[in-house]
């Protein structure tokens, strides 16, 4: 038994959702996410929540199950709260500012990298050394994310580049003399 999949997924005030076939719809008050599972699970709404239960016993049924609750989870989350990472940037003269949809960001380079912002996702940046990924798409956040920290990852002897906010860089001692 999956202790993930047995929990229903309960639809909190302002959160509709509709099942046609194996498409979960969820509409919120930040906007329309949908998910489509595999035929190994049944997904109904009962009341205010959404199951999701396995059809028979093999071993990939039971995966999805899981993995298909989680999911659907994942789109009320989406559009009730929405997902963040946020990133910080260290290291002298490296820093990042917003402008229109344009991450700009000066990371020692020769030049400015100019980020441009995927649909779905809104990127600020409150301080010159913080950015702000936000979105309704877990994935899609996360990628961004990912895509912008990609380009000066934290190097393990100074500590300088893009990282997590909270991440632990395991630091390096330098060449003795």
């Amino acid at each position: 038994m999956s202790r993930i999949g047995k929990k229903p997924v309960t639809l909190p005030s302002g959160v509709t959702a509709n099942v046609s076939g194996q498409t979960v719809e969820v509409k919120g008050p930040k906007g329309v996410r949908s998910f489509t599972a595999t035929d190994d699970v049944t997904i109904a709404i009962d009341g205010g929540a959404v199951t999701v239960t396995p059809r028979g016993k093999s071993k990939r049924a039971r995966q999805q199950w899981g993995m298909s609750r989680t999911m659907v989870q994942n789109l009320v989350t989406g559009v009730t709260t929405g997902f963040k990472r946020e990133l910080e940037i260290q290291g002298v003269g490296y820093r990042a500012q917003v402008q229109g949809t344009v991450l700009k960001l000066n990371l020692g380079y020769s030049h400015d990298v100019d980020f441009q912002t995927p649909d779905g996702v809104t990127i600020i940046a409150p301080k010159q050394t913080e950015i702000v990924v936000e979105g309704i798409d877990q994935q899609l956040v996360g990628e961004t994310a990912a895509k912008i920290r990609e380009w000066r990852a934290p190097e393990p002897y100074k500590g300088k580049g893009i990282r997590y906010k909270n991440e632990y860089i395991f630091r390096k001692e330098g060449k003795k003399k």
